[in-house]
Parts: structure tokens; sequence; C-alpha cells
């Protein structure tokens, strides 16, 4: 029977060095030390050998926790830098508890006794039998597999030793001196009586009086550091991990400094770099590079410490650092070592080695920094070296970056993408330049397809779901739009967002079982284990310092929480981005149960995969949530859950929660009447947006939407009209057909207000036919209330009209329509009734009173003095016709009250408090 049979991952990364042309690892002391332990753990196979677990093993569960720890031991990426000797006799002690310290004891002794040549030749002689299965060994004998994990380990130390010169020998036996000196005699474990007497016999033992055994210590290992401190901090900075008496500190010269292997290093700089992708504020910038400067000088072979310095130097926002490190990376190594790209995909994602690679990097940097004109050259100088050396899966990464840079920042329809000859083109054989989005489309198409050919998941579910966000916003008009076969379709296409939101969520799905079962080990599982077994001992051995040794030794022992998914993060993070793309979309449709559900999902869920740009998209989804209760709820509701986000997401690193709060701040404001307030919050969204042109269009328009919004509450309709059309030119020049739809329902509200219902009529027809076509159904049923109100304020002649326009959108407001368009629709349904000259109130009452009240009641939570004033006026006009004077009479106050607190605002600086 093998041992660890089959659990090989990595093990052939092992032998080869990493893929990095080393072929053997680097012969430590702590290796040693590994080595002596596999070989307690697996003795020299014996033909016949009885099953059962040998000395000093109690279980086959004991055995296979020291199997366990050994197997995590040469995966571990905590650190750069090999544990010195009391770490490792600490974490080895809290798997021996049961044994009586025997595997220390066995560990000390058999170092202590390699003291020549002689005896290392010996030490590794004996190492060849653990592997050597004998002469009629069955399938019963127990022996170590060489393919395992733990055998290719024996292996590549076995073969370093065979090929070290006899001074790399002694080298070796000065290194090991070193290491077991780095501690003294005086260790105390801080155990029971009986184990201490134990140990002190252990002291007495006949051992060579150069190496020690432990080192006091007062408190266990720390098994988290923070991950900006220096690594070295075992060897050069004992007292930012262990609480030592002064005189027990060790110098760096005490011990040897010896990097773990070469496979460990590159899964240390990967853990790194997932580290700052998903939080890059738990990481100082100063003391991150010093520690990735001393591993430099360790290993000045290891380039990718470069790129990681070039990322910790865009997450902290310096691009002269950034660049530099980037330009240092690729000169030095010419991307050799990679891109800290992990694809669950078996074909490479980029080769590495290219300019087209740097050039890809080049771009990305400056897209983050907002330099969208040099981002898009270096992205078509890819494409064009991508394209000579026929490099297929860089190519299609540039074009989804590509694609991603013009779907998020705003490019003008008067200006061209890309002026290389050799990037998109101007044309596609039809002799007509194509449009922005043309453009756009055509490059996620090229995309997809390479990343459907190439076998690539990550950039096949990015493609799918930057195709549905595209159809979402944008209708594909046909390149050939005349002739006979010509489509006349011009809407966008839900089935088509739905289902490649679904492609999109898919990657998990494909990642599934099969790719589980093979190898993914990353090293961060055994990094996990270790620092939880620290964890366990540290706090069993204060619990049980004077109390009975205890006598389980099992996994129940160990608490095995926060262990790292099977599932790598840019995985997670993209079926994340499904459900909250889904969220959008549903919000664009008008079904806010859907919206909250997605969103809810996505918080549940995916919250730990969220992605670096301070956690952007997990506070995007908190904000739809508290948008969903300010629409449904109130503002009071809204608040409340606002501050529990600004807890978790602070104001000054979530620009999502920050923009809501002045949102809701905004909206409260106009309602009570609040203009210098209103206009205070408008003028902060200005000094938000930068000045860089296409650069925060999204920001820009929410900041001209809500000036007009507060010129228009103040009754400058004019400059309220102005600022609207200007905001409507921008969007159009930009192609944000969306947004439009808005801008032009508000050009309708603003020529309502000033009473000129006629120029109104325009835009409220071209809203409706803009909502019409990109399906924004919630949308729709507003501008369709807009269209009844103007019908309305043309006559009373027209109040048919208006009223069956009022029924016509009436179950889509009330099925998803928020407070504040409920209450339009209910008083608008009143007035109607009130206008319609054929109606009577006296014989139905309740067709005008039951939506006014409905009204009132909602409008408690809104805080809207203009809106409830014109409700309970169309109150008193109802109860007036009934005869019911003192119901009028209360409405008529309630309406006074309502007017007076609209034309004469009181406590202005409470709506900037919540």
């Amino acid at each position: 029977m093998s041992l660890f049979a089959g659990v090989s991952g990595g093990a052939a990364d092992a032998a080869s060095g990493g893929g990095t042309g080393r072929a053997l690892l680097e012969l430590t002391p702590h290796k040693m030390a590994v080595c002596q332990l596999v070989q307690v753990f697996a003795p020299p196979a014996q033909a016949g050998g009885d099953v059962v677990p040998p000395f000093p093993f109690e279980s086959l569960a004991h055995h296979n926790r020291l199997g366990l720890f050994l197997f995590t031991l040469t995966r571990s990426c905590e650190d750069f830098l090999e544990p010195p000797l009391e770490e490792f006799l600490r974490q080895l002690k809290a798997v021996d508890n049961l044994a009586n310290g025997w595997f220390c004891e066995q560990l000390t002794s058999s170092l202590s006794a390699l003291n020549s040549p002689d005896d290392l030749f010996n030490f590794f002689d004996k190492l060849r039998g653990v592997l050597t299965a004998p002469e009629g060994a069955s399938a019963e004998d127990v022996f170590l597999d060489p393919n395992s994990q733990l055998g290719v380990f024996l292996r590549c130390c076995i073969l370093a030793f065979n090929s070290m010169t006899f001074e790399g020998v002694c080298h070796l036996l000065a290194d090991l001196v070193m290491y077991c000196n780095s501690t003294d005699a005086s260790y105390d474990l801080a155990e029971d009586e009986g184990f201490n007497s134990e140990m002190g016999n252990l002291m007495d033992a006949d051992i060579d009086s150069q190496v020690g055994i432990f080192d006091k210590f007062h408190q266990g290992y720390a098994s988290e550091r923070h991950m900006g401190e220096s690594s070295s901090a075992l060897t050069r900075a004992p007292t930012s991990t262990y609480d030592f008496d002064d005189a027990n500190i060790f110098k760096a010269d005490d011990n040897p400094t010896c990097l773990r292997s070469r496979w460990q290093l590159e899964a240390y700089l990967n853990q790194q770099a997932d580290i700052l992708e998903k939080d890059p504020g738990s990481v100082p910038l100063n003391s991150f590079n010093a520690t990735m400067t001393q591993l430099q000088t360790l290993a000045p072979e290891l380039h990718r410490v470069q790129f990681l310095q070039y990322l910790n130097a865009l997450c902290h926002d310096d691009y002269v650092a950034s660049l530099d490190n980037l330009h240092r990376y690729f000169d030095y190594s010419a991307g050799m070592q990679g891109l800290f790209g992990r694809s669950v995909s078996q074909v490479q994602d980029i080769v590495v080695g290219k300019y087209e690679s740097a050039l890809l990097c080049l771009g990305n940097l400056h897209c983050y920094f907002g330099h969208p004109k040099k981002a898009l050259e270096a992205f078509a100088e890819a494409v064009r070296v991508s394209q000579m050396n026929n490099d297929d899966s860089c190519l299609a990464y540039v074009l989804g970056a590509i694609s991603n840079l013009l779907s998020k920042i705003g490019i003008s329809n008067t200006v061209g993408i890309i002026s290389s000859p050799y990037s998109l083109g101007t044309n596609i054989g039809l002799g007509t330049p194509l449009s922005i989005q043309q453009q756009l489309l055509v490059l996620l198409k090229r995309s997809l397809k390479r990343a459907d050919a190439l076998k690539l998941p990550s950039l096949l579910s990015f493609d799918h779901l930057s195709l549905a966000k595209f159809d979402l916003k944008h209708v594909q008009r046909p390149l050939v739009s005349f002739g006979p076969n010509a489509s006349t379709k011009l809407r966008t296409c839900p089935a088509d967002v739905i289902k490649n939101l679904r492609l999109g969520s898919r990657v998990l799905t494909d990642f599934g079982a099969d790719v589980l079962s093979t190898s993914n080990d990353n090293g961060s599982f055994s990094t996990s284990w270790l620092r939880n077994l620290s964890a366990a001992s540290d706090s069993w051995r204060r619990s049980s310092k004077n109390t009975k040794k205890l006598h389980i030794n099992d996994f129940d022992n160990f608490h095995y929480h926060a262990q790292p998914s099977p599932v790598p993060a840019p995985i997670l993070q993209l079926a994340g981005s499904a459900y909250l793309l889904r969220a959008t979309a549903w919000e664009h449709y008008g079904s806010a149960p859907m919206v909250r559900m997605n969103a809810l999902v996505y918080a549940t869920c995916f919250a730990d995969a969220a992605r670096w740009e301070f956690h952007s998209e997990l506070s995007l989804a908190y904000v739809k949530l508290i948008q969903q209760l300010a629409v449904f709820k109130g503002y009071s509701a809204a608040f409340c859950a606002l501050k529990l986000a600004e807890k978790k997401f602070p104001s000054s690193t979530s620009l999502h929660i920050q923009l809501l709060g002045m949102q809701i701040l905004h909206e409260r404001a106009l309602h009570r009447g609040h203009l210098k307030v209103a206009q205070q919050i408008c003028d902060e969204f200005g000094v938000l947006s930068s000045s860089v042109s296409g650069v925060d269009i999204e920001l820009k328009t929410e900041f001209s939407v809500r000036r007009a919004r507060t010129l228009l509450a103040a009754k400058q309709f004019s400059q309220a009209a102005a600022v609207a059309s200007s905001l409507f030119s921008t969007c159009y020049k930009y192609n944000m057909q969306v947004e439009n739809a808005s801008i032009l329902l508000l050009l309708a509200e603003i020529h309502k207000k000033s009473d000129n219902a006629v120029l109104a009529l325009p835009y409220a027809l071209a809203s409706q036919s803009f909502c019409k076509s990109f399906n924004l159904d919630l949308l729709e049923a507003s501008a369709t209330l807009t269209l009844a109100e103007l019908w309305l304020a043309l006559g009373s002649s027209h109040a048919k009209k208006a009223l069956s326009l009022v029924y016509q959108s009436l179950p889509m407001i009330l099925g998803h329509g928020g407070l504040e368009l409920r209450t339009r629709a209910h008083i608008i349904l009143a007035k109607c009734h009130l206008s319609d000259p054929k109606f009577s109130v006296l014989e139905d009452p309740e067709a005008v009173l039951d939506p006014l009240n409905q009204a009132t009641e909602d409008l408690q939570a809104l805080e809207y003095h203009e809106m409830a004033a014109e409700a309970y006026y169309l109150k008193a006009m109802a109860y007036n016709h009934l005869g019911k004077l003192d119901e009028r009479e209360e409405a008529a106050a309630r309406f006074k009250d309502h007017v007076t607190a609209l034309e004469n605002p009181q406590n202005e600086e409470d709506s900037l408090a919540y």
C-alpha cells in the first residue's frame, strides 16, 4: 500500500524547480529535518511488514496526522524563509502530544549525530530505503510512493546531496550547526509537570554540546502576521512575532538565512498578489516594498518580485513607482516568469516573454490611472505585435481589455478609437466607418470567439458578461441597414442579455468537479492548515499549562476555520459579477424583487471574493439594497442601513457608498424644500467628478441631473432646461441612450411645471419611445404618467385619454413601483376623475378618496411637501363635493401646513444629518 499515493499535486513542479529550469531543491537544514521526520513516518519497507502503524504511533489517525503535517510543510507558502528550529519544534509538538515528545527527541538526536560528511552520506543513503519497495512486497505492505509529494521531495533532496561538492557538504554541515544553535537548551514547553520532567531527562542526555534543543519562550507563535511586515521576522526581527526576554533574543547570524523551495517562493508571491487584489488597504506600501527588496536580494533571479512591487504601487495609486517597476520587470526578465494569471485552463493563458505582454500591462496601467488615449495606444500596439507573433492568447486578452475600456470610459463618437492601421480598421468591407459601439461589438465577438477556441474559461466568461452589458444598453443596429433583408427591429433583446449572463456564470460549472479533481493546489490550504495548527497549539498549551495531559490526538483538536476555497478567487469574482449584473439588468427592466434577490445573493455568497478596488463590487451590491429601501421603505430605513454600510465601507475608501449618501440626502432636501442644502450637495457632486473629458462620465451625468432638478425645484425653468438640454447632447455624443430616456423625461417635467404642456409633449413621447426600445418598463410607466398629466393640462376634454393612460401603467407601477411613483399614480388617477365633467363624486366617492388616502399614507415616509400638498388639496375638493365640511377643513389645514413648510423651510441644516 503506497502512502500518500496520488497526492502528487505539484510534485513534477518541485522536481523541475517550479518550471524555471532549476533541476534541484537547495538542500538546507530545515529540509534535512523534514527528511528525518519522513523517515519516521515511513520507515524503510520490509517485506511482510505489519500494516499496523509502527512505534511510536498509537493509531492510524496519529500516523496520518504526521503525514499531513509533513505534506503541508512541503507546500506551505506563508513566508519565503524557512522557519527556524524553534518554530519547527513548536509545530511538531502540536502533532506529537500523544508520543510524549518522542518526535522532538528523535529529531534532535538525529540532527545532533550528523558531525561529518560521512554521517551525511549515511543519512541520505538510509533515506533511499524509504523509497525502495523490498523484494517480494505485496500490495498490503506499507511503503512511501516515490511519485507522491513526499516521495518526490525525498528524491529531490537525495539528488541534491549527490550533486553537491565536498565544499558544499561542509557548508551544509556548518549551516546545520547554526540551525541547531539558534536555540538554547533551556527551552520549556510550559506543559504539565510530567512532561517537564521528561524534557528535563532529555536535556540531561548525552547530546553534542554544540547543539541546543529549544529556546525558552513566553508566548506562542503568532498564527498570522501582518501581510505587509517583513517576512524575515523569524530570523531578523523576532520581537515582532515573539515576546522574548532580552537575554534570549537570538541574532541574525545565529541562524542561516535559507529560502524555501522555488515552488514555495512562487506560491508565496502568488499569495501576496491575491492579497493585493482582494484587500490592498491592509498592505503598507513601504514595509511591503522592504520585504520584497529583501527577497530580491536573497533571490536576484526571482524577477516576479518586481511585478509584485508594480501591483503594490498600482494599488496605492503611485503612478511613477508602478510604471518604474513595470519597466524593470520586463527589462530584466523579458516577462519570462509570467503575470500571476492562474487560469483553470490546461492551456497557458498568455505566452509570456513577449513584447505584447508588456504592452497589455502598460495599457491596463494607463486605464487604471484614467489615461484612456495612452491606454488605447498601448493596446493598439499590443494588437499589432500579437498578430505579428501569432500570439492568439494575448490577442484575445488585449481585445477583451479594449472592450472593457470602451465600455467603462466614455469615448466620443466623433473621435477615432485607435489610429493605428493595424488595429481594427475603419470599415469591414462596406466602405462606411463603424461607430464606436459597432467597433466595441466587433471587439467583443472577436475576443469571445478566440477565447472559446483557445479554451480560456475566465476570458470566455468575461466576454459573455461584457456582451450582456452591451446588449443591455445598446440597440444592435444591423451593419447593412437597407435592402429587402434589412431588419426593422430597433429594440434591445432581454433574452440575449439573460442568455449571456447565464453563460457568464457557467464558469463555476465549467470549473466543476473535473477541474477540482486535478491538481489545483497553490499552497494556500497547507498554509492555512499550519496557521490553524499554531493557533490551536497555542490555545491548547495555555489551557493545559497546569492540568493533566490531554489524551486525545485527533483532528478534533484543530479548528479548521477559514480554510481557502478550492475555487480560485478570479473564478468566484466572475460568477459573482454575473449576479451583480443580473441585478442591474432587472433594475433597468423594472423588477424590484429580482434586483433585491440578485443583490442579496452576491452580498451573501460572493462577499469574500469581491475585487480589490476598495471592494467596489461588494459596496455596489449594498448600494442597490439600500436604494431599494429608500424607494420602498422611505428615508429612515435607508439611513439606518447606510450607517451600517459606512461602518463596513468607510466613505474614504468607497465612492459608491459616499455617492449613495449624497443622493439620498439630495432627494430628501428637495422633498423638504431645503434648496440651499440641495445646492450644497449638488456642488459636492461637481467636485467629485473629474475634469478629464470622457472620464467619470456617469458621475458627470449624475451631477448635471442633480443640478437641473435643483434648478427646477427653485422654479428657474429656463436654466434647468438649458442644463438638461446640454446633458442630453453630451449623452447623445457618448451614445448613452439609456440615460437619454430619463433626461428626456426630465425635460418634459421642466416644461410641464413651466405651464408649457405643448412643448413638453414631444419630450415625453420621445422618452416613452426610448423606454420601449430599451425595455425600460418601469421608466416607461413613469413616462406614461407624465403623458397623462400633460393631457390633463391641455383641458378637461382630454380626461378620458389621460385616464386610459393611467390605467395602462397601473399594473407595472403597483407591482414594482416605489413609494413616490405609486403616490404619483394615485394622485393623477384622482385628478383624472375630478377633471372629467361626466364623473360625479357623489355617485362614486371611493374612486377618488381611496387613491388619495393611499397617497397620503405613502407620503408620510417620503417627507415630500409639494406632492403631499397636492394630495390634501384634492382631498379637500372631494370632501367639498361630498359636503363633509369637517373632513374638508382638516384636509385644508394639512394642505396649508405642507405649503408653509415648503415656502418657509426651517432647520435646513438638519437635512445634512442622518
